[in-house]
């Protein structure tokens, strides 16, 4: 186990983990991102073409899963230029420390690796969370998926 908070462990992710980050991802932006997204966004952007190419993805980067017991409850990454590319916690989880105990995952590891710094794109829902812990945003984007436009945050933390 990589951490432990307020019962919640974190553990490297292993393939056999690929089909619960793929309901967590899904159910969290059908979930929570409905306050800040259109249907037509969030059908655009709640999807998983090929559940094999996304277990490829979650291999072929550092990757970690938040566990309540064995209850797999959210999910982050760290690709080989500091980006935190995704972080998604299971709707019943939201507000319960996993985000931040994923996000101290992330940082140790990319201190370990001699990162100075690490990016993320945050969306509309997530910026408030980066925020509160060290983020700025360094520009609002708007990016593509599947003909919608998504508003979203270029942000970074320097890491001491």
């Amino acid at each position: 186990m990589a951490a432990s908070q307020n019962g919640f462990s974190v553990r490297r992710y292993e393939p056999s983990d690929a089909q619960a980050t793929i309901d967590i991802f899904l159910r969290a932006i059908r979930e929570v991102a409905t306050k800040n997204y259109s249907p037509e966004q969030i059908a655009a952007w709640a999807k998983v073409d090929d559940a094999d190419v996304w277990a490829q993805y979650r291999a072929s980067r550092p990757t970690w899963l938040a566990l309540d017991d064995s209850k797999p409850i959210g999910f982050t990454d760290l690709k080989s230029d500091g980006c935190l590319d995704m972080m998604f916690v299971s709707p019943d989880y939201q507000g319960k420390g996993v985000a931040s105990l994923l996000l101290a995952t992330v940082e140790n590891a990319a201190r370990k690796q001699g990162f100075q710094r690490i990016f993320t794109e945050a969306s509309l829902a997530a910026r408030p969370f980066f925020d509160r812990r060290g983020f700025v945003v360094v520009t609002a984007q708007q990016v593509e998926k599947r003909g919608q436009i998504l508003s979203n945050f270029l942000m970074e933390k320097t890491l001491a």
